[in-house]
Parts: structure tokens; C-alpha cells; sequence
């Protein structure tokens, strides 16, 4: 399948799942030590501090339960050796039981005491033995049977008994007032307990030692640097913006798609600026419970004034500054709203002089409220782009630290192989090929292994293990070899990079294009040159087979959202004109938006028909002008698995590619292993011994 365009402005980009965690710790940095929480280094909880009177009266309780049960159970105030009752019966039968010392204890067992040297050993000395009944009531009848009702009965005393019958339940009740009672009133420090923590901000506070991210770190997008930096300059330096009547931003909203490092940037700003840097994620906010946002929103602005100047960063915002009123969410209740009610009320009551800047990350500022991003809140929107081609080797660059690599890599290369990669997606590419070459026992990374990763990256692990029958391996074969084909005939088309039917993540095979330029746009020259190489793959499998299978599926869904895109929102349709026709944003509402009639939904679904069909009838054509050359890429294919982009031309042009098969690769591999036979001697040949001298038997 030919590689699918990045960007789809018709379906924009959902914000990433992976959100960190960025609770920690509540304290107010200027805040004395007395006054603060429990914490790991403060007294009372930690290590070398002083024990908590939870600590004390749960140890006080469970020291006074064991040793009342130890004075108060007769079976543990004295010592004795534990019979059970076969063992006692044999004994008392024996003679080695002193049968006035049988007594019986009510509800209990049997004591008893046994007789001295009885063995004949003079050392043997008298001992106590216990008979635990478990209280048996049928016990009594074999004791009278054993002693002939000879022994001695004791009874607990009444107030004893009930004792032992209220002793569990007042020991539970103890416990679970120490520790649940009192562990839920101490665990903020305040009567509040547990229930108050919850209007408490989850923010850290980072300081500039502890990210270990500066600017030096960042690359790729030098506009968005240069904005921020004048940020930690008006932190640094107030004054010198303010003595001509300027105003410090109160905040500043950054923009992107996920990966491109708005994150990242905001790490630097901390790592950079000498002042404290509070933290947190915009679903660090909502709870369970209504009102709880709003509690932490001012709590949160609270400790920020007074550790003034700051710098407050919500990550994710988008997941509490929504659109309010949106879907079926329009009264005032929702906890969200709330939530960010209290942000806005917050922001509006900077004065010019608090020195706090709120910076704020999103990748769907489109959903944002209004009243959010309107000057005066955030008085600043930067966009953070794709890197560009030199934005991406600078990126590789600052990755390539600390990594060996080998001489013929090329990052230029690799810039160029990578475009619409964002940042996250240029450090795995250069985490895999580490993690690639180190399990190929390489010294150092290599070319290649920079290109499987980004193959890796972009379309999934080669699956070279998996077995495929010989018929799906030629209809797979066409199929890549009519999308090749069709790359290198088009000439609007990005140019052809390889075409491999190794399995590759979910698809079958796949053929690799790439942009000579950044794109920063679609043109429909491109456009319709992309349909028709995604139609090539199911024209020239019919063809070849007589049949057609579901591996065509990526390539039809690309081919009819291309079109439709084009029609809906790009106005390439004469008879629809330039209009657009697509809904705004539907994630809050359950009911898809349609600004149209049917019968202009009627005449876009014929639109988006009449460019599939047109793609598909060129493309058919192409195909069967050229289909020996079809033939010639899908048997090279067959041979070799793999082709470059120089290989395709030559076979295109008739000319033999001369490069050895997969089968004569492992016949040659079988080779090398197999050992060699030691040459045998000539009876010409054969050492000459010395006369009288035998031949040695080895």
C-alpha cells in the first residue's frame, strides 16, 4: 500500500491518552517548615523523625490485648507440652499420668501432670501436660469413661466469660478506630483529614535543578523558543518591559500536534528561569465530586501568589477549558465548567504587578472556550509546527548525543526519509536503531538500522518468520507492484522510496514514497495522483489473479476520505463550488452536525463517487499500457522481496538488476555453516617412516 498522508485537517488530532501523572507534592515553597504537611523529610513521618501518637496508641492497644489474653487463658498463663487425646489416654492408661492431678477445666480442656521416672530414669522429672477440647460438650463423656469420673472440675468465672465473649468485637472496634478514625484526621495534619485533601492541588514544583532540560535541549522549532524565551526575560528582568508601560502576558496558550514538544519546551522554561515552576495536568482537576476542581483551581493560584513570581503550566488543558454549552451539556452544573469558571475568575484577578505567567498545552485549541484563549488570559498563542527538514536534523542531532554511530550514517538522509515525523517520533526512531543494533551485536548503529526504525516507526515490525502460501505471496507481489509502478509513472507523485511484500505490522506488504519538499499543503494535482496509486494495488491483483481480496482495505478507506475531504472541506468540486461542508467539532455532541439538505448530501456522495471512479479508470489504464513492466517488479518481488527505488527503474527499463535472491542468500548462509572435511592422504602421498619404526595408532 502507498504511504498515506499525516495530515488530515478533516479529522483532527485527538489529544494523547498518556498523560503524566503530576501530583506531588502540596507544599508552598516560601512556606516554613513548621507549617507544612507530613512529608518524607518532616517530622513525624519519615525516617529519624518523631513517631505519631497513631503510631504510639495502636502499639499501647495490641501490647495490652496479648497480655491480657496471656493472663487471662489458661491454656497460655502456665506452660505444659500439648497432648491430643489419644496420645493423654494412652498415657493415663500406661500409669505415666498422676490421676489426682486430672483436672478439667469448663469449656476449655485437661490438665494434668505425669508421673516421675517412669521409665526407669531418675533424671525424668514430673511435667504438665494440656488436653485442648476445642469446647466439645461429648469431651466429658470420654474423660468419665477414661478416669472413671476420677478428677477434678474448674469453672471460669462468670465475668471471665463474658469477657472473653466481648474481648473481639472491643479489640476490632480498638483497631479500627486507630487506624482508619485517626489515620483519615492525620493525614493532611488538620481536622480537614482525608475529605479536606481533596480541595488540595496536586502540583509539583520544579526548580531549575531538577528538570535538567534547558533550551539547549530544544531544536526544531526555533520561532516557538525565541517567544518563550522572552517568558524567562520578563521573569528575569520585570522592570525593564515595564518601565515604557508594557504589561508582563498573564499567559500563554501552546499549540500543536501531539509529539512536537510543548511539553518538552515548558521543561526548559523551568530548567531555564530561576523561579518556581508549578505543574499540573488538566485532569488532575476533576474528581468525583462536584466542586472539587474549583476548590483546587484556587488553591492552586493561591500558593502561586505566594510564591511569586512563578510560573504556572496546565498541561492538557483542553480536558477542563472546553467549550462550555456544548452537546447536551448546557446548564451551569457540570463539574468541568466549574472547574473552568474558577480558572477564568482566577486569571481575571492578576494584578500588573503579581509576576505570575500561566502557560498553558493543547493539541485541540479548536475546542477551546472563548472567554479562555481571548486576550488579557492568554495573551499569547504559540504555535509549535512539525519540524522542518532542518528542524529535524538538529532534533537527530540533540538524540544522537551519547549514541555511537557508525560512518555511514548519514542524519541528513535520515532528516530528509522523515517528513511530517514530529519530535517524539525522530527519538524513537533513534532509541530503535540503539536497541536494533544492540541486539545485532554491532559496535555502533548503522545506516540500516536507522532505516528499519523508521520503517518500524511509521508502518509497524517487519514479520520476515511469517509463512505465507505461495499464491497469497504472488497475489501480495502484484498488488505492491501495481502501486510501485504507478509511483514512478506519476509524475505528481512523490517520488518512490522501496516496495516490500514482507509482512510489515498489520499490512501485507507496503511500497514507501518520499517527499522531495516539506508539504505544507495538498495540491489537487497530488492529490489525484495519490487516489490512483492507492487504486493500483486492487487493479493490478484482479488482473494478475482474477480475483480480489481484503487487502485492500487501507487503500480504499485512504482513497474515499481523500475524496471526501476534498469535497467537504477543500471546495475541489465544480458543482459544489467553494463552499465547505463539513461539520465543526462533534465530540461533545451525540447527533453528527450537517449544515446541509439531502440533496446536497445526495450530490456529495455522487462527488465523492465520481473522483474514486475517475482515480480508479486512469489508474486501470496506466496498468494496462505498462503492464509488462507490472510483471517484471511483481517477479523481482516474488525473487527478492525487497526493491529500492533504483532497482524499479531498471526492471521498468528492462534491465536486469543483478542482485542475489533470498533463496540464494540462505543457500549461501547454509554453506558457511556447513564444516569442511579434512582432505584425505594419497597412498602416494602417504609419510615416509623410518625404517623399523609403526605407524602411530591416533
Amino acid at each position: 500500500m502507498p504511504e498515506l498522508p499525516t495530515h488530515n485537517p478533516s479529522q483532527p488530532e485527538q489529544p494523547p491518552d498518556n498523560r503524566g501523572d503530576n501530583r506531588g507534592d502540596n507544599r508552598r515553597p516560601n512556606e516554613p517548615l513548621e507549617k507544612r504537611g507530613p512529608g518524607p523529610d518532616r517530622p513525624g513521618s519519615g525516617p529519624g523523625g518523631k513517631p505519631s501518637r497513631s503510631l504510639f496508641g495502636m502499639l499501647a492497644v495490641v501490647s495490652i490485648a496479648i497480655l491480657f489474653i496471656l493472663i487471662m487463658s489458661p491454656g497460655m498463663s502456665r506452660g505444659g507440652a500439648e497432648l491430643t487425646w489419644k496420645e493423654f489416654a494412652a498415657k493415663y492408661e500406661a500409669g505415666q499420668i498422676d490421676k489426682a492431678s486430672v483436672r478439667y477445666v469448663q469449656g476449655w480442656g485437661v490438665r494434668a501432670t505425669t508421673r516421675g521416672s517412669t521409665a526407669g530414669d531418675a533424671n525424668e522429672q514430673p511435667s504438665e501436660v494440656i488436653v485442648r477440647t476445642n469446647g466439645q460438650e461429648s469431651f466429658t463423656k470420654k474423660l468419665d469413661d477414661l478416669t472413671a469420673s476420677d478428677y477434678k472440675v474448674e469453672t471460669q468465672p462468670v465475668w471471665q466469660q463474658a469477657l472473653w465473649t466481648i474481648l473481639p468485637f472491643l479489640l476490632i472496634a480498638v483497631l479500627l478506630w486507630v487506624l482508619f478514625i485517626r489515620g483519615l484526621r492525620s493525614a493532611t495534619g488538620g481536622p480537614g483529614g482525608m475529605l479536606g485533601n481533596f480541595g488540595k492541588s496536586r502540583h509539583r514544583v520544579l526548580q531549575k535543578e531538577k528538570t535538567g532540560i534547558t533550551f539547549a535541549d530544544v531544536a526544531g522549532i526555533d520561532e516557538a523558543r525565541s517567544e518563550v524565551d522572552e517568558i524567562v526575560q520578563f521573569l528575569k528582568n520585570p522592570k525593564k518591559f515595564t518601565k515604557l508601560g508594557g504589561r508582563i502576558p498573564r499567559g500563554v496558550l501552546l499549540v500543536g500536534n501531539p509529539g512536537c514538544g510543548k511539553t518538552l519546551l515548558a521543561k526548559a522554561i523551568a530548567g531555564e528561569a530561576d523561579v518556581p515552576f508549578f505543574s499540573i495536568s488538566g485532569s488532575d482537576f476533576v474528581e468525583m465530586f462536584v466542586g472539587v476542581g474549583a476548590s483546587r483551581v484556587r488553591d492552586l493560584f493561591k500558593q502561586a501568589k505566594e510564591s511569586a513570581p512563578c510560573i504556572i503550566f496546565l498541561d492538557e488543558i483542553d480536558a477542563v477549558g472546553r467549550r462550555r454549552g456544548g452537546g447536551f451539556n448546557s446548564g451551569g452544573s457540570d463539574e468541568r465548567e466549574q472547574t473552568l469558571n474558577a480558572i477564568l475568575v482566577e486569571m481575571d484577578g492578576f494584578a500588573t504587578g503579581d509576576g505570575i505567567i500561566v502557560i498553558a498545552a493543547t493539541n485541540r485549541a479548536d475546542v477551546l472556550d472563548p472567554a479562555l484563549t481571548r486576550p488579557g488570559r492568554f495573551d499569547r498563542q504559540i504555535t509549535v509546527p512539525l519540524p522542518d527538514v532542518r528542524g529535524r536534523l538538529e532534533i537527530l542531532k540533540v538524540h544522537a548525543k551519547g549514541k555511537k554511530l557508525g560512518p555511514n550514517v548519514n542524519l541528513e538522509r535520515v532528516a530528509r526519509a522523515t517528513p511530517t515525523f514530529s519530535g517524539a517520533d525522530l527519538m524513537a526512531i533513534m532509541n530503535e536503531a540503539a536497541i536494533a543494533a544492540t541486539l545485532a551485536d554491532k559496535d555502533f548503529i548503522e545506516h540500516e538500522d536507522l532505516e528499519e526504525a523508521r520503517d518500524k516507526i511509521r508502518f509497524g515490525r517487519a514479520n520476515k518468520s511469517r509463512i505465507r502460501e505461495a499464491d497469497d505471496n504472488r497475489s501480495t507481489a502484484y498488488h505492491e507492484a501495481g502501486h510501485a509502478v504507478l509511483n514512478v509513472l506519476l509524475k505528481d507523485a512523490d517520488p518512490l522510496h522501496k516496495v516490500t511484500i514482507i509482512p510489515r505490522g498489520p499490512y501485507g506488504g507496503a511500497s514507501f514514497s518520499l517527499p522531495e519538499r516539506d508539504r505544507h499543503g495538498f495540491g489537487l494535482k497530488w492529490l489525484s495522483a495519490f487516489m490512483r496509486i492507492s487504486c493500483g494495488g486492487r487493479i493490478a491483483e484482479l488482473r494478475a489473479t482474477g480475483d480480489i481480496s481484503s487487502g485492500a482495505s487501507a487503500d480504499i478507506t485512504s482513497a474515499t476520505r481523500t475524496a471526501r475531504v476534498m469535497i467537504e472541506e477543500w471546495g475541489m468540486s465544480p458543482k459544489l463550488g467553494f463552499v465547505r461542508y463539513a461539520g465543526e467539532d462533534t465530540n461533545r455532541s451525540y447527533i453528527p452536525e450537517k449544515n446541509y439538505s439531502d440533496t446536497t448530501a445526495k450530490i456529495i456522495d455522487e462527488e465523492v463517487k465520481r473522483l474514486v471512479d475517475e482515480a480508479y479508470t486512469d489508474a486501470e489504464r496506466l496498468l494496462d499500457e505498462n503492464w509488462d513492466k507490472v510483471e517484471a517488479v511483481a517477479q523481482a518481488l516474488i525473487k527478492h522481496e525487497t526493491l529500492d527505488a533504483a532497482d524499479v527503474l531498471k526492471l521498468m527499463r528492462g534491465e536486469p538488476i543483478g542482485k542475489p535472491s533470498i533463496s540464494d542468500m540462505l543457500a549461501a548462509e547454509a554453506r558457511k555453516a556447513r564444516p569442511t572435511p579434512a582432505p584425505s592422504l594419497a597412498q602416494d602421498d602417504a609419510p615416509q617412516l623410518p625404517p623399523g619404526t609403526l605407524p602411530n595408532p591416533a
